[in-house]
C-alpha cells in the first residue's frame, strides 16, 4: 500500500516506516523542510496549521498515519511550551484532516494518535474507550487533538485516534530517562507510589498500528496500552529487580512538583488505568502483554 506518515523520523515514525518497509509498502512522509514528491515528501507546517494539498495528491496515499506532536516532556511547562504543545497537535490535525477531507483520492484511512491523558487522574478506576474524559491540560488537549480528526471521519474516510500509553523503548521516551537513576542504584517510588501507570513496548505500538491499518472495524478511540496496567510501586520493582538494582530512593511529590512544576503532578503523579478494550475485542494479539517480560525484552 501506499502509505504517508507524520511524525516519521520519531521513535514511533521511524520504527513503523522500518517495518512497513520491510513488508513492501510505500512510505512517503510529510516534512517540514523544503519537500521533493520524488523522494516521497509534501511540506506543511503542523503549527500553523498548513500543508501542500497538491503534494499530498501527487502521493496519492491510500493509509495516511500521523504521529507529529511537540515533545510533552521536552522542557518545564510555561505558556509557550503548552501553546506549541497544544498547536502542534490540534492544528496539525485540523489542517491535515481537512485536506485529506478535500482530495479528489480521498485515503481508505486516517490513523491518528492520541494519548491516554484524555482520561485525566482517575485513581484506580478502570477505564475504556467508553469512559468519559478527564480534567486537567494533557485531557484539554486530547480531547481537542481527537475532535480535530472528525473532518477526515464525516468525509467518510475510516478514523482511528490510538490513544497510546507510557511508551516503554531503550531508544527514547520515560524509559530512557529512567535508565540511568535506576542503574546507579538511585531509582524509587515516586510520591505514594499507588497511582497506576499504562503502558505498552515500542514493539506493541507498531503492532498496534499496523493492526489499525489492516482492520477496517476499528475506528473512533482505540485505547493503545497493554492489558495489564501497574502501580509506580510496581513498576518500580519490577524495573529494580529487571536491571538487578535496589530501587530505595523514593521521590517525594513536592519535590517531583519542585523540580519540574505542572508537569509533575500530569505525568508523574496522575493515575491513569486503561484497558485496551476495542484492540482485544478486534482480536489484537500483545507480543508484551506483562510487565516482567516486557522490560527483559526492551532491556535486552
Amino acid at each position: 500500500m501506499r502509505i504517508l506518515i507524520t511524525g516519521a523520523s520519531g521513535l514511533v515514525g521511524s520504527s513503523l516506516s522500518e517495518r512497513l518497509r520491510a513488508q513492501g509498502h510505500q512510505i512517503s512522509r510529510l516534512v517540514r523542510h523544503s519537500s521533493n514528491s520524488s523522494r516521497g515528501e509534501a511540506y506543511w507546517n503542523p503549527e500553523g496549521g498548513s500543508v501542500d494539498k497538491t503534494g499530498i495528491d501527487v502521493l496519492n496515499p491510500e493509509i495516511v498515519v500521523h504521529l507529529a506532536g511537540e515533545n510533552i516532556a521536552g522542557g518545564r511547562w510555561n505558556a509557550e511550551r503548552k501553546r506549541k504543545i497544544r498547536d502542534s497537535r490540534v492544528n496539525g490535525t485540523r489542517a491535515l484532516a481537512d485536506t485529506l477531507a478535500h482530495l479528489e483520492n480521498r485515503p481508505k484511512a486516517f490513523i491518528c494518535a492520541s494519548a491516554v491523558g484524555y482520561f485525566g487522574s482517575r485513581g484506580d478506576e478502570v477505564l475504556t474507550e467508553d469512559s468519559a474524559p478527564g480534567d486537567g491540560f494533557l485531557a484539554e488537549v486530547c480531547q481537542e487533538w481527537e475532535a480535530a480528526s472528525e473532518l477526515a471521519s464525516k468525509a467518510g474516510i475510516r478514523t482511528a485516534n490510538l490513544r497510546f500509553g507510557v511508551i516503554l523503548s531503550r531508544e527514547g521516551g520515560a524509559l530512557k530517562k529512567m535508565l540511568l537513576p535506576f542503574k546507579l542504584g538511585l531509582g524509587g517510588v515516586i510520591g505514594n507510589g499507588k497511582q497506576y501507570m499504562s503502558w505498552i513496548t515500542l514493539d506493541d505500538v507498531v503492532g498496534a498500528l499496523e493492526f489499525a491499518i489492516q482492520n477496517e472495524s476499528l475506528k473512533g478511540p482505540v485505547n493503545t496500552v497493554a492489558p495489564n496496567p501497574v502501580t509506580n510501586k510496581e513498576f518500580t520493582k519490577t524495573l529494580g529487580r529487571v536491571l538487578w538494582r535496589p530501587t530505595c530512593f523514593p521521590l517525594p511529590a513536592s519535590t517531583a512538583r519542585m523540580l519540574i512544576g505542572e508537569m509533575a503532578d500530569e505525568l508523574l503523579l496522575a493515575s491513569i488505568r486503561v484497558k485496551p478494550a476495542k484492540l482485544e475485542k478486534a482480536g489484537y494479539k500483545f507480543q508484551y502483554p506483562d510487565l516482567k517480560e516486557a522490560l527483559k525484552h526492551v532491556l535486552k
